[in-house]
């Protein structure tokens, strides 16, 4: 008789947001396959106490520190890492350097660090497995492909909000919350927003499937059900479909190599009816072009664009800049930057403090609205 295989071993990094809590789900749905063994948050420790409690989870850790000291814990077999920001950076380094199955929904560990966590993963043998929808998407369409045989891959975008918007100039923090097709977590819902999420996506991109920029594009798909598209060089374009729902990529990496069956519903495309897709219009939304010109450009220059977002989207939240002030400030911060080599995670957090004091000048510097 051949027995059934142990859970994986989970260690879920940032365990109360939104990424963290869909995980939990997962979790809970596949009890004889998955098996958490460690937790962690930012600050609310009231939280994930409870989820601790609720799973049976033993050993629980507050802050960036405890974060980092759990990603790379012997006893855990896949890391989760949906830290939101650059705070990320570290955990994600330490769990490639002890080996692990990395999920990555912490995509700026790869857009200030990518360089670092490619080091890192050749180093200590570690795997990364992306979690954002559209990169598992199309980590699977190329999965068995000769990258010889790539020509360019596709990530869709669903456009957000303000899509059909003409004038943004007047865009609340309410407004740009209210996504038309996702649930996130209020940053990357205002990335979505100002398109800067699909910037990000690109550089992401670039690291994971060794792609050069001109071989990486973004196009609107409202129905959001298209994540990824791959167009091989003899026009074959190969698309991954499925329903808007996060825990169908959080599944695919917690479980990976594997697939498993679930029960977060399927895409029926004769109920949909039709797929639209659309070029992205740059000159409303030029947070792309900052991200390609910076991923472009290399070296610090991603860093220093992921950390002025970071600083200008809280601005936004905040009630102290426009909505278009947001990639105002991200190019004023750009335009200062004076580009060098990152090497390791101090660099990357050196130039991301930088950053970060750059864009709150620029912010203090701007009319803000009352």
């Amino acid at each position: 008789m051949t027995s059934s295989p142990r859970p994986a071993r989970i260690a879920i990094l940032g365990s109360t947001g939104s990424i963290g809590r869909q995980a939990l789900e997962v979790v809970r749905a596949l009890p004889d396959r998955l098996e958490v063994v460690a937790l962690a948050a930012g600050s609310d420790r009231e939280t994930v106490l409870a989820q601790a409690q609720d799973l049976g989870v033993e050993v629980v850790g507050i802050g960036e520190a405890d974060a980092v000291g759990l990603a790379g814990w012997e006893q855990a077999d896949v890391v989760l890492n949906a830290i939101v920001g650059a705070a990320g950076l570290r955990a994600s380094v330490a769990a490639l350097e002890a080996g692990k199955v990395l999920a990555l929904a912490n995509k700026e560990s790869l857009v200030a660090g990518g360089d670092v966590c490619a080091r890192a993963a050749a180093e200590g043998g570690g795997t990364i497995v992306p979690v954002d929808s559209e990169h598992a998407a199309l980590a699977q369409a190329l999965s068995g492909v000769d990258r010889a045989a790539v020509g360019r891959i596709i990530i869709t975008a669903s456009g957000g909000p303000f899509r059909a918007r003409a004038d943004l100039s007047d865009v609340t923090p309410q407004e740009a919350l209210a996504h038309p097709t996702w649930s996130m977590g209020p940053k990357i819902t205002v990335d979505s927003a100002t398109l800067m999420n699909k910037g990000l996506e690109v550089i992401e991109a670039h690291h994971l499937f060794d792609l050069a920029y001109d071989q990486i594009d973004v196009v609107v798909h409202p129905q959001s059900v298209v994540h990824g598209i791959v167009e091989l060089v003899d026009g074959t374009m190969l698309m991954q479909a499925a329903p808007t729902d996060m825990r169908i990529p959080i599944q695919a990496a917690l479980t990976y190599p594997h697939r498993l069956r679930a029960d977060w519903g399927s895409f029926d495309p004769v109920a949909l009816g039709r797929l639209e897709f659309d070029p992205v219009d740059r000159r409303r939304f030029p947070a792309l072009d900052l991200a390609y010109d910076a991923g472009r450009r290399g070296g610090s220059f991603p860093a220093a664009l992921n950390a002025a977002n970071e600083v200008a989207v809280r601005g936004f939240l905040d009630g102290r800049l426009g909505f278009p002030d947001i990639w105002r400030v991200v190019g004023t911060v750009l335009d200062a930057h004076e580009g060098t080599p990152v090497l390791d995670v101090d660099e990357v957090m050196q130039v991301d403090a930088w950053a970060r004091s750059q864009a709150l000048r620029a912010i203090d510097e701007l009319e803000v609205p009352v």
